[in-house]
């Protein structure tokens, strides 16, 4: 059963299809893998073995990745009767009451869930290494970082543990680890995803959910299962005008691709990142793009306050949330170094400077979409370094918002698209000297990810990345 562990998830479902594998057997088999290789990842922090092999034995939902199993973040998404600790001794007890709506869509998908997977505390980092649930590793190198907040999610899929793993990016968090781990991550456009029943949007529309995956087009299958707004929803993305999986081989057409290796916040950029986004430049290029490279002017110190703001009411809005779903007072000084002080800062901000802070943020998404009406897409480096060594983000003693400031120099890219709500994805097409992945950022237009899913599919063809294994892998 070792072989499953080499397919992505279509080609998986293909052979329950066909009556080759069971679902049942298929369960088993990512649960083997489970075992044989997390514990060296930490990746894997919550087991639902009962539950996998519940949903195997009982009729399968409706999709192309009905019988699959995959993986769920442990933060926000609720899975009834599982717990739900989102990284943090706060909650580390809750048992989530009921499915929330995205799971009760990859239920009707046919998607199996079989574990909850690593983050930091209130997923509000760029690694995976919250004291509660440890430190997530990086199969490509153990002694780096996965990257985050959907750390746990990409080292499983990367090390081919599934092929397919659930995530949310608020700031990044999804194309981070993607990057860090070698493997193809898509942020969607905002609200593309509903986040019912609990929220209408999160941190102010920041966050959306969606999945990291091995191959382009699970990615576009599980969007199409669970796109689509809720009763309540406050708002609602443009709908498609056809199913994500028929834009996975589709021409492309001669897009119009203008790229920059420089952060907008005027911090360096290593020179692998540099290369990755030269590299990939080429590539399209040779593809038959045209291809420019731009300067996008935005007010980086303005940008990075603004954001760093809203974040920090966001951690404030989270902690007094939890305090409510809990119905009791809730001890701050249970929070890590960096949570409790961003929820201090988030406490003193008062409501007509947060009102301002979006407006700025709005203003940088006018100069970003006047940007994209002359591009097709913009590429950038995912990650301006390549994956950091754990503890790269570690809170000194005095100085406890030291590692929001370290992930300022670290994301100066991938926050852009949660401020603008733009679609983008990291697509693994480098890998530096030292062995370690570098993702390239390629970002469209609002509402569009289909162009997005028609370039992914040409560059995965033209370069393969489904051959590269890590030094952890699961087969």
């Amino acid at each position: 059963m070792d072989e499953l562990a080499h397919l992505d998830g279509m080609a998986v479902a293909e052979k329950i299809r066909k009556k080759e594998v069971t679902p049942l057997e298929v369960v088993e088999a990512t649960l083997r893998r489970i075992e044989k290789v997390n514990p060296r990842l930490n990746a894997v922090v919550t087991r639902m073995d009962a539950e996998a092999r519940a949903a195997a034995a009982a009729p399968l939902g409706a999709g192309p990745l009905a019988g699959v199993p995959f993986l769920l973040k442990d933060l926000i998404t609720l899975y009834a009767g599982v717990r739900l600790t989102n990284g943090s001794a706060i909650t580390r007890d809750v048992v989530a009451p009921m499915d929330g709506e995205l799971v009760a869509r990859h239920k009707r998908a046919g998607l199996i869930a079989a574990g909850k997977t690593n983050v930091p505390e209130l997923g509000l980092l760029c690694t995976t290494e919250s004291r509660l649930l440890g430190p997530c590793k990086n199969p490509w190198d153990l002694g780096h970082s996965t990257g985050g907040s959907s750390g746990g999610a990409a080292a499983a899929v990367a090390a081919g543990i599934v092929p397919i793993a659930h995530g949310s990016d608020g700031g990044g968090s999804l194309r981070i680890p993607a990057s860090c781990c070698g493997i193809f991550g898509l942020k969607p456009t905002r609200a593309r995803n509903t986040l019912a029943p609990l929220f209408g949007d999160v941190i102010g529309g920041l966050v959306v959910e969606h999945a990291v995956t091995r191959s382009v087009r699970d990615s576009a299958a599980v969007l199409d299962a669970t796109r689509g707004p809720a009763p309540g929803d406050p708002y609602h993305a443009p709908p498609p005008a056809r199913p994500y999986l028929e834009e996975v081989g589709a021409p492309p057409g001669r897009l119009r691709i203008a790229f920059t290796t420089a952060a907008p916040t005027g911090t360096p950029v290593h020179p692998d990142c540099v290369a990755a986004v030269h590299d990939a430049a080429r590539l399209c290029a040779d593809l038959g793009h045209e291809v420019s490279e731009q300067t996008l002017p935005l007010p980086a110190q303005a940008l990075t306050e603004a954001f760093t703001g809203i974040w920090a009411a966001g951690c404030t809005a989270q902690f007094d949330g939890l305090g409510q779903l809990l119905g009791k007072a809730v001890n701050k000084d249970e929070l890590e170094p960096l949570t409790r002080a961003l929820y201090e800062i988030g406490q003193s901000i008062p409501a007509p400077r947060y009102l301002n802070a979006w407006t700025l943020l709005q203003q940088v998404s006018r100069t970003v979409a006047g940007f994209m009406e002359t591009w097709d897409v913009l590429l950038t480096p995912t990650l301006a370094e390549p994956p950091a060594p754990l503890g790269t983000f570690d809170a000194p003693p005095d100085n406890p918002m030291a590692p929001l400031f370290r992930a300022a120099v670290y994301t100066p890219f991938t926050p852009i698209c949660n401020v603008t709500g733009q679609p983008a994805m990291s697509v693994p097409l480098y890998w530096n000297a030292a062995g370690l992945p570098i993702g390239a950022h390629f970002i469209g237009r609002f509402g569009d990810e289909a162009t997005l899913f028609r370039l992914a599919a040409q560059l995965e063809a033209a370069r393969p990345w489904a051959g590269r294994r890590p030094p952890v892998w699961a087969g």
